[in-house]
């Protein structure tokens, strides 16, 4: 009896015990649910509810003649989520049965990889439920297409895993032209050039999206997007037209003298509107040496805004600001006698000399500025500004030329320099060399404006690149012409300084008369300035020389004005002012006067070119043109089926390239210099793969000529 009632305690006593543990349990239901309940739907919902940015359309840059200059395309990122519920079912059936042909069909499309290749790393990425496999990184639209018809792909998100992700990619249609002005827009490190100045108008404002975390993925939450508001359209000054002729110039003249880089830059007179601005220099390798063409030519590029952002000594065109001067404090007149002492002349200590010595002594000041005489502009402001230096500073700050240009473009060193008598640096000889383009620091673009001035009757105006903003196609502000200063001089200086200027082209001793043309007037200043290279002294054997030429077109009504500045190399041939940037802006304004201004239709003179023109192709293809054009050639070629054209004047001769092109061999050939066609021809029967970029012939590839390959490789042709 006392067994069983010790049995009956301890049931009763876990029986409520059972009771009490079931009542704390509802009870804490009841507490977390009615009390608690707000409190755990939040937190829930902040593990499984978030915003994701969506990024607008970014604008587009267009010329002012309304092509495109910099745009954005969509690019595709892919990615795997080898974890997926669909993918995974039935033991990865679905997965199983395609991974092979799916392999085949990405390595046929992307030329990358092997199939067994693909096939590997997505069975080693399934096998680690890897849930955010990165595929391919920026496949153009028309790949993504392909992709999507592919095996497992076509089945769709959930039963593939495959994920992608839609950005976009910013393109420079025209590649090359006025690169460096335009700009780039990238993501992981700073913008440059218009995209860089105008990047708030330009990326819009990003957009939201609610999304939900459900079965291993980010669902979009009905009602909770922020829409993108896209980004405005630039519409730039440039005109594509005036651009590619300018760059096309100065890239002939930097080819043929072998500069180290140059600028030329095209003014509308009237707005101060910059029509085009070509910036050229030499193209590195890595290890800092000048990359060559197969010709050994340098390669250039658009690696640094000249015209804007490098400031150097000017040289003789800085003589516009050392006779407006004068003459604007009436102590000279263009008829006023100067004794250039035979051009030599020593102050105070230091000799200043005229590039040509013993010609001259009495001239006018306007003979000594058609001459471009040193010591006599050395002596005219050192004569009249020595004992009060601080009036001709003030003149050129009157000039702005100790100022920012203000053009909507940042350059981080584009800022000028002009010595003040508190410098430490002051001299009494600064004032000599300040007056023929020495000791003072200022950019092209500084001293275009004030001739620009000059050209627009006084009226310096504010260089500009861009002319509006426009939203889906509707105009939402106009950028219009700004003055910045109604009168830099009086019209009897103008006058005067007009008359000087056209003498150094048409006068008899007139340092650009080369370029004098019978169809319309040029007015302007050539400047050869000595420079040291690489900032290592201005010795024999280190010095080197700047070729300037500034002026406007036509000189009775001018409408633009044009600054050329070349830095020559040790190596150039031609180094003065008039037959290095005065050719070149002789180029530009014939091109602008026959297609814009002039009449009649521009017919260039029929002169013979000396240049030597070299060319790549087929040797069955060569000897077809010169049969059709009735051309004698000699073909010095010893064997295979391709030649290296090089023809002067009217003699041509076909020579073996000097690198292998047998599709047999292992050796890559040099294709720079070939077209397009010829060079994808003969790299893809050697069995590479060809990727391209820009228009026009090869000027480089990314696997040397010479070096060794494998079947399948990559290579890269820039063209220009």
């Amino acid at each position: 009896m006392d067994v069983k009632k010790d049995i009956l305690w301890r049931v009763y006593l876990s029986f409520l015990g059972i009771a009490i543990l079931g009542v704390v349990v509802i009870g804490k239901a009841f507490y977390i649910q009615q009390v608690q309940g707000d409190f755990w739907t939040k937190m829930d919902n902040s593990q499984h509810l978030k915003y994701l940015p969506v990024d607008a359309e970014r604008g587009t840059i267009y010329s002012e003649d309304g092509n495109m200059l910099s745009t954005s395309v969509p690019v595709f990122d892919v990615y795997v989520d080898f974890a997926a519920e669909g993918l995974r079912a039935k033991n990865g059936e679905r997965f199983n049965e395609n991974i092979d042909t799916l392999s085949l069909c990405l390595s046929n499309l992307f030329n990358d990889k092997k199939p067994e290749d693909y096939e590997k790393e997505m069975k080693l990425a399934y096998k680690n439920k890897d849930r955010y496999y990165l595929l391919k990184k920026k496949i153009s639209f028309s790949q993504y297409k392909e992709l999507r018809d592919f095996p497992l792909v076509k089945l769709g998100r959930n039963k593939s895993g495959f994920i992608v992700v839609e950005k976009d990619k910013r393109i420079n249609p025209y590649v090359l032209l006025a690169n460096r002005t335009i700009g780039l827009s990238r993501d992981n490190a700073k913008n440059v050039g218009l995209e860089q100045s105008y990047d708030s108008l330009l990326k819009g404002k990003t957009g939201q999206q609610l999304v939900r975390y459900m079965a291993g993925n980010y669902m979009p939450v009905d009602g909770g997007e922020v829409e993108p508001e896209n980004g405005k359209d630039i519409i730039s000054t440039l005109d594509t037209y005036i651009q590619d002729v300018a760059e096309t110039a100065l890239m002939r003249m930097m080819v043929g003298n072998n500069s180290l880089h140059g600028t030329a830059i095209v003014m509308e007179t009237a707005t101060g509107k910059i029509k085009a601005i070509a910036n050229l220099g030499q193209r590195k390798n890595a290890d800092g040496t000048v990359m060559k063409d197969i010709n050994g030519n340098s390669i250039y590029d658009e690696d640094l805004n000249y015209g804007i952002g490098k400031a150097t000594e000017p040289g003789s065109v800085f003589k516009l600001a050392t006779l407006m001067s004068l003459m604007e404090d009436k102590y000279v007149t263009m008829n006023t006698m100067v004794n250039c002492e035979g051009g030599k002349k020593n102050f105070y200590g230091l000799t200043i000399k005229d590039s040509h010595l013993g010609l001259y002594n009495e001239l006018t000041v306007k003979e000594a500025f058609e001459r471009s005489s040193n010591v006599a502009f050395a002596k005219l402001a050192d004569q009249y500004y020595h004992s009060q230096p601080s009036k001709f500073i003030n003149h050129l700050h009157k000039f702005r030329l100790d100022t920012l240009t203000g053009v909507d473009l940042t350059a981080s060193s584009g800022k000028p320099t002009i010595k003040k008598p508190t410098n430490r640096s002051w001299a009494n000889t600064t004032i000599p060399y300040m007056a023929h383009g020495y000791e003072e620091l200022v950019t092209p673009l500084h001293m275009l404006m004030l001739y620009n001035a000059v050209a627009n009757n006084g009226k310096m105006m504010k260089p500009y690149l861009v002319s509006a903003i426009r939203q889906y196609g509707v105009e939402v502000r106009s950028i219009k012409p700004q003055v910045l200063d109604e009168k830099i001089c009086s019209d009897e200086t103008l006058a005067q300084l007009k008359e000087c200027m056209l003498a150094v082209v048409e006068g008899e001793h007139g340092t650009a008369r080369i370029i004098k043309d019978s169809s319309y007037r040029i007015a302007g200043k050539t400047g050869t300035a000595v420079t040291a290279l690489d900032n290592r002294g201005y010795n024999k054997g280190n010095k080197i020389y700047q070729a300037s030429f500034i002026g406007y077109f036509p000189a009775e009504q001018p409408k633009y004005t044009i600054a050329v500045v070349i830095q020559n190399s040790r190596e150039s041939k031609k180094v003065y002012g008039a037959d290095v940037s005065g050719v070149v802006f002789k180029e530009i304004s014939d091109r602008i006067y026959g297609s814009y201004l002039s009449a009649k239709k521009y017919v260039a003179a029929n002169t013979v070119d000396s240049n030597r023109y070299n060319y790549l192709g087929k040797k069955d293809d060569l000897n077809s043109i010169f049969n059709f054009l009735n051309l004698a050639y000699t073909d010095s070629g010893s064997s295979g089926s391709w030649r290296l054209m090089q023809m002067q004047n009217t003699s041509c001769v076909l020579n073996t390239l000097p690198v292998s092109t047998s599709t047999s061999g292992s050796v890559i050939p040099n294709v720079v210099g070939m077209g397009l066609k010829d060079a994808v021809y003969l790299l893809e029967n050697m069995g590479l793969n060809v990727t391209i970029s820009g228009r026009g012939r090869v000027m480089n590839q990314s696997l040397a000529g010479g070096t060794n390959f494998t079947k399948k490789q990559n290579i890269a042709l820039i063209l220009n």
